[in-house]
């Protein structure tokens, strides 16, 4: 069976394309062997499933490792605690004694007596699961460790908090009480948060009983050396002759190593790019042009991971006006771990903590939530957005984007729809009014995100990639002519970092002697396209 990049489910080496992640192993084993009860909380589709059945065979020659997945006990078990350790207890022998892949090194004798309770004892309890768990580790060959993956879906009721409870009594007592050598618990949700009920009727308050769990600070994402070190191995398989750094750092930069949106744009570029319009083969796709329409297609797409991300924006109304700030105005927001929408959107992966600073975790993200605020009814209905999309076909040519027409036409637009009775306004509207323009007319074939670089100072680039083409758009609002030089200086080195000779300058003039239009630039070799309105 060939090997495919897989971006559902857990992967395996011998079916796909893998980020190599034996550094990743290494640093949690170092958490195992000091006997640390952690947990592995991580946005959706991060690779955590994968992590966690490498590490249980990563263990395996010095530990005994029970790894469960609590999707696996129904809701309906944890009704209350004897419900809920019946259902554990088959669980946990069915899985020591599974055919396939049995547990070896563990008493038969307890198995035994935990598989008889679990199935006769209508008093069977959380405190004698944890009786029997003891022996269990007791007598064990080597230690043990216990992985419980997926704990999102137990951890709203009260069992759920009982057995963690149970856990950290037999962590403070351990070493007078044998029990688990490490206990790791993966999920979305940050289990050392989740309190503990006081009173029936209260809400979950201090003394978590978890707060006995170490810091997991090993990095989840691939990095570049990753993703190159995996696209070598597909190299080899089909030798493309692709340009494996270029891509690698290409993947890297609108990514950040999300593993899932890693995963998707190669199995997209290898499945869905090859063969298309375009792209006849594997070598056309495994380009920077066969990239891009790979970007384009996921941007496009509906997945579960783009559904959660939009859905937490109605659900939050102060996380979706954090996001429009960043987005729209180059806002600079300082990471605040006690503001709940933004550690919530932390939490989920959608949000980075960029140097004490609150950033859009990756490029891909941020170009779905423009799209997303840029096509909402409202932005749809607004004249400029309705304007460019009346002809929108004029401003491609020969299957190019003619950028200096589009300038030209915005132009014309934003003073016949604007005019002189134009309200003074800020970055954030200016450039809210232009990608409304810009929207209709790349929709489908192009993409646009805000350089980094230049995203918390009063100028902001736009980047817009169309059919391979890049143009950089420099939005800003005019203060005075000297600034104006500055900018166009600067705009001119920016160029060098994306090897182009031409760049587009757009400048809001609220004087009243403005002159509006379209004119030509020099500088050194460079053309600068410059409009104001």
């Amino acid at each position: 069976m060939k090997r495919q990049f897989n971006a559902v489910g857990a992967c395996n080496p011998q079916q796909h394309y893998m980020v190599d992640i034996q550094g990743r192993l290494k640093e949690i084993e170092k958490l195992v062997a000091s006997g640390a009860y952690f947990t592995i909380n991580r946005a959706r589709q991060y690779g955590k499933t994968t992590t966690l059945k490498a590490l249980s065979e990563y263990l395996k020659k010095n530990y005994i490792v029970l790894s469960l997945d609590f999707q696996k006990i129904g809701e309906e078990e944890f009704i209350n605690g004897n419900v809920f350790s019946a259902a554990f207890a088959e669980y946990l022998v069915r899985t020591i004694k599974n055919r396939k892949n049995p547990i070896n090194g563990l008493d038969e004798g307890v198995l035994k007596k935990l598989e008889t309770a679990a199935q006769t004892d209508a008093r069977f309890s959380l405190r004698m699961l944890f009786v029997y768990l003891s022996e269990l580790c007791d007598l064990a060959d080597k230690p043990v460790v216990l992985i419980i993956d997926e704990v999102d879906s137990a951890t709203n009721n009260q069992v759920f908090l009982d057995f963690l409870a149970q856990l950290r009594g037999y962590y403070l007592t351990r070493d007078e009480i044998p029990t688990f050598h490490s206990v790791i618990l993966a999920g979305v949700y940050d289990v050392k948060n989740i309190k503990r009920k006081i009173r029936e009727d209260e809400e979950h308050k201090t003394n978590s009983p978890w707060n006995i769990a170490a810091d997991f600070r090993v990095n989840m994402s691939f990095s570049k050396d990753g993703i190159a070190g995996m696209l070598e191995v597909y190299e080899k398989d089909h030798h493309t002759g692709m340009e494996i750094e270029e891509l690698a750092e290409l993947i890297y930069d609108y990514t950040s190593g999300y593993p899932f949106l890693v995963s998707r744009i190669c199995k997209l570029i290898d499945e869905a790019v090859a063969g298309s319009a375009g792209f006849p083969d594997k070598a056309a796709a495994w380009t920077r042009a066969g990239f891009l329409e790979a970007v384009k297609l996921i941007l496009l797409e509906k997945n579960t991971l783009f559904e959660s991300l939009v859905s937490k924006l109605h659900d939050y109304r102060e996380l979706r006006q954090v996001v429009y700030k960043i987005l729209f105005g180059g806002e600079k927001m300082v990471y605040n771990p006690d503001e709940q929408s933004i550690d919530m959107a932390m939490m989920f992966g959608f949000l980075k903590n960029e140097n004490g600073t609150v950033a859009i975790a990756n490029r891909i993200f941020e170009m779905r939530l423009y799209n997303y605020f840029l096509t909402t009814n409202e932005a749809q209905s607004s004249e400029i957005f309705k304007a460019a999309s009346e002809d929108k076909s004029q401003y491609i040519q020969n299957g190019r984007l003619n950028m200096e027409l589009v300038l030209k036409k915005f132009v014309m637009h934003f003073d016949s729809i604007y005019g002189d009775s134009a309200e003074e306004f800020d970055e954030e509207e200016g450039r809210r009014r232009f990608l409304l323009y810009l929207r209709p007319i790349i929709n489908g074939e192009g993409n646009y995100y805000i350089e980094a670089e230049t995203r918390n100072s009063r100028r902001m680039d736009i980047v817009v990639d169309y059919h391979g083409d890049q143009f950089i758009i420099e939005l800003k609002i005019w203060r005075g002519n000297a600034y104006n030089e500055r900018g166009k200086q600067q705009l001119a080195d920016y160029l060098d970092y994306f090897h182009l000779k031409k760049g587009y300058m757009l400048s809001y003039n609220f004087n009243a002697k403005k002159e509006i239009g379209v004119k030509e630039t020099r500088i050194g070799d460079r053309m600068l396209i410059e409009a104001v309105v």
